[in-house]
């Protein structure tokens, strides 16, 4: 069986309104954290930058302006539902990408033959997953602390 679905989405990456350029960005996502979305910006002259955020987040996006705090997914043109925004904030910082909402359909109809919507919880090893993440982190945390 398949356990990841994956695409390259080329979008804009909006610096400021006068100013924006094309950059490849890497769509994951993996049957063992059946929730989640990874997109990874491969930005000019720095490392590949990695988000991972809510899959119904993306899906939801797409639509309508979702999304609270670090990450933000809207329609560019509520009248037309062509390009999707997303916004990624951090601190003070934030950066703003555009794509074409095609591509991005597309992948999110992958994730969902991979792991339908509503079924995530039942992923057999999720739970066990989980445990061992939070474990791990804690213990990071206690031999950090």
């Amino acid at each position: 069986m398949r356990e990841s679905v994956q695409a390259e989405v080329m979008m804009s990456f909006l610096v400021s309104e006068e100013l924006s350029f094309r950059i490849p960005v890497q769509l994951r996502y993996e049957a063992g954290d059946p929730y989640a979305v990874r997109l990874t910006f491969h930005l000019p002259g720095d490392a590949p930058v990695t988000w991972a955020f809510g899959r119904e987040l993306l899906i939801d996006g797409v639509g309508r302006p979702c999304g609270e705090g670090d990450v933000r997914v809207s329609p560019a043109d509520p009248e037309s539902l062509g390009e999707v925004l997303i916004r990624l904030q951090v601190s003070g910082d934030q950066a703003l990408f555009r794509s074409s909402t095609a591509p991005l359909i597309a992948f999110l109809d992958r994730t969902d033959k991979l792991v339908p919507l509503g079924q995530e919880g039942a992923i057999g090893d999720f739970d066990a997953h989980l445990d061992e993440a939070l474990d791990r982190i804690l213990a990071e945390e206690q031999s950090t602390g």
